[in-house]
């Protein structure tokens, strides 16, 4: 039972100590000193950390979606489109009589019209297919927007310009239908390349579950290796430690420390032991297990959370943008302006080509060069500047949302604290000083890894401690740890060992500790009671800070946690949160998101674990910190890359100046149609001022470039 431990011998140490005294915290509802259930300090450990340990994963292989690939493959083929047509229109706008004109020379040569056409039904067929196409679609539902307006943009432009390479009485704007393309192009590249590709969640969740198992043979104790699809309900599985966990199911033998962190968000191992349930995902970190499959894969714990995520993507994915419902209202005005024009034109006694010249001029003027560009010009600067400040956007509609936020709720561990144990109060119960029972504790773990021996060691190092010579190291199975120091015997132990000994303490302090979710862990020197050093999980110095500010603001502070009732209220009233809610389980998160909805809130929520990630989804707009699980931030719309939850802030105020911005750009992109259609029209053509088709496009560029300059200056913001 007990292993001598030196300077050469950590090892014993290290796995001891994981079924020591430390096991007595971690659990709940397993404590093997039941008189000190009642005190409930271990019960905090089952929220904390947000560590996250990847060892032991391998590939995914077929659990893993790929919704994705149409995604990636949209966006290679707008940038490749781009590029193409970027070639093709230079000797267009080279060749045009107009361009030539403005830059006063003449390259004009024998059948180079002809050059020109053939370059641009290229660009009409080519370059404009995915509009085309698109317009289409949008026609068969019934829902014309951008796709409608740029496709019938540069069908009028090339049929026109064609018409007049035969015989037709104009001007051909074959550069115009190329530059037409290639903005929407850019434009559509840079849009795409800003909306994240949502699969990538659910192939990181199907990553988390192993490809094969270690299946024990039916009445037998051989063990063969199957693919996870082999498995059947009830096959009993060897789990050896640091493999993961394949499927859901129950211990039937063994006893080990299970870390759940990547499905959790809590860091803390919990003890599980035979006829305890154990999720597929999960790590074993201790003791061999033999396992009893309770669910396939179709029915695990892992799948429903993915079908969560998934299910809340595609509801988001519905939103329709205020470009495109900008797009389908100048649609309709410029096919209502057009038919208009050409009826008057044609009723006061104009020839045909005349009412033709004016009727494609006002189609030009509302060619959609700026509506294309007036939103990705914003996002790529809004996108950039985030960036700098530590904001990743992954979801432009949720971030625009941001701005109307009424409520932000919290997960608690990883994002509001530090996701990891510290020293909150020590207490000497004799003539030692406090700084002594820490360096005799801190000795006594010394070169642990476990979350409460990180704790004291990282005080003790703070403090500047030094620590002593550990001899004689002793596992108290259940207990806590022991060992020889200066020739004294010093134990480390649970709550539990004190209460069975007898032991005198300060019932005050410790019940107070109680109630805060705090850990507590005694030190015994030659069986004197020396000290009490009390952990918990620390609060982020930017917490409070962050609540105040969003109070200012008119915004609620609702924290939303798996951890114990009492953790989770010390921790809401150490920052001044309004609501919470603690207990609930990870598959529970989503459903109390939606509650908090229903009141009529707008609601951000902000998380780090696997069991964020539905409730990212199910939420108007959804903060991942950026120290949590990949998962978490494949879930959400918005990342914190430094983890600090006092961004968030900064995201309200970039959400709302970006928003007034996309605004400005889109009223510049449309407003003017409202002067330059009826300039276009020719109601000026009594006095003589007549607009034609090339001019009018000229017209139109002016608007782009009023576009590309006002979101520019967003750069001139700073964030608050």
């Amino acid at each position: 039972m007990s292993e001598h431990h030196n300077n050469n011998n950590h090892k014993s140490h290290k796995e001891n100590h994981h079924s020591s005294h430390h096991e007595s915290h971690e659990q709940k509802g397993h404590d093997s000193h039941g008189d000190h259930e009642g005190h409930g300090t271990h019960e905090s450990h089952e929220g904390h950390g947000s560590h996250v340990d990847h060892e032991g994963q391998g590939s995914h292989g077929g659990h893993g979606g790929h919704e994705g690939h149409d995604h990636g493959d949209m966006i290679i083929e707008f940038r490749n489109k781009f590029f193409t047509i970027l070639v093709v229109t230079i000797p267009i706008m080279l060749l045009s009589p107009m361009i030539q004109s403005f830059m006063g020379v003449d390259w004009r040569f024998s059948g180079d019209l002809y050059i020109v056409a053939v370059l641009s039904t290229f660009v009409y067929f080519y370059g404009g297919w995915p509009f085309l196409k698109g317009a289409v679609d949008e026609l068969k539902e019934k829902e014309p927007g951008m796709m409608t307006l740029i496709g019938t943009a540069i069908s009028i432009a090339f049929f026109y310009s064609i018409a007049v390479v035969f015989g037709f009485n104009g001007e051909q704007i074959f550069w115009e239908l190329a530059t037409l393309v290639l903005i929407m192009l850019l434009g559509h590249w840079i849009e795409m390349r800003s909306i994240s590709n949502a699969s990538k969640a659910l192939e990181s969740l199907a990553s988390l579950m192993p490809n094969t198992a270690n299946r024990i043979k039916e009445n037998s104790d051989e063990i063969e290796e199957v693919n996870i699809d082999e498995i059947q309900a009830g096959d009993l599985l060897l789990v050896k430690p640091g493999e993961k966990i394949p499927l859901d199911a129950i211990i039937v033998k063994g006893t080990s420390q299970i870390d759940e962190s990547m499905l959790t968000g809590e860091s803390v191992p919990t003890e599980k032991t035979v006829d305890d349930e154990v999720i597929g995902g999960s790590i074993n970190r201790e003791g061999s297990l033999t396992i009893k499959v309770e669910k396939l894969m179709d029915e695990s714990y892992l799948n429903q959370v993915i079908e969560m995520v998934k299910e809340s993507q595609e509801t988001k994915s519905k939103t329709q943008d205020i470009t495109n419902r900008a797009a389908k209202w100048l649609f309709y005005i410029a096919l209502a302006a057009g038919i208009i024009t050409f009826i008057v034109w044609i009723s006061i006694g104009a020839d045909i080509d005349t009412a033709i010249q004016r009727t494609v001029t006002v189609m030009v003027i509302t060619c959609p060069h700026a509506l294309g560009l007036a939103a990705p010009l914003v996002v790529a600067v809004s996108t950039a500047l985030s960036a700098k400040h530590g904001l990743l956007i992954r979801n432009r509609p949720q971030f625009e949302q941001a701005r109307n936020i009424d409520a932000v709720i919290f997960d608690k561990t990883g994002t509001l604290t530090e996701g990891k144990f510290g020293v909150t109060d020590i207490q000497s119960y004799s003539d030692m000083k406090e700084e002594e029972v820490l360096s005799y504790a801190a000795t006594i773990e010394n070169d642990s890894e476990h979350p409460i021996a990180s704790g004291i060691i990282n005080e003790a190092s703070e403090r500047n401690l030094s620590l002593h010579e550990l001899t004689d190291f002793n596992s108290i199975t259940g207990v806590g740890i022991e060992g020889t120091i200066n020739d004294k015997n010093v134990k480390v132990v649970s709550p539990g060992y004190i209460t069975k000994q007898g032991f005198n303490f300060d019932d005050e302090n410790f019940n107070k500790w109680s109630e805060q979710g705090k850990t507590v862990v005694f030190l015994i020197v030659d069986d004197e009671l020396k000290g009490a050093i009390a952990l918990a999980d620390q609060v982020k110095e930017s917490s409070k800070e962050t609540i105040a500010a969003l109070h200012k603001r008119n915004i609620k502070a609702i924290m939303l946690t798996g951890d114990h009732q009492k953790v989770a209220n010390y921790v809401a009233k150490e920052i001044g949160i309004d609501e919470v809610y603690a207990e609930v389980l990870p598959d529970q998160k989503a459903e109390k998101v939606e509650e908090i909805q229903q009141r009529g809130l707008v609601v951000a929520m902000t998380g780090d674990g696997i069991n964020d990630a539905p409730a990212l989804t199910k939420a108007d707009v959804g903060i991942a910190v950026g120290a949590g699980t990949d998962i978490a931030m494949d879930s959400a719309d918005i990342v914190l890359v430094d983890s600090n939850p006092k961004d968030i802030l900064a995201i309200f105020s970039l959400s709302k100046r970006t928003f007034n911005k996309l605004v400005q750009n889109l009223i510049w992109a449309t407003g003017y149609n409202i002067f330059a259609i009826p300039l276009a029209a020719g109601v000026l053509a009594p006095w003589g001022i007549i607009l034609s088709p090339a001019v009018g496009a000229i017209l139109m560029s002016l608007s782009t470039i009023i576009v590309a300059i006002n979101a520019q200056l967003l750069h001139r913001f700073e964030m608050e």
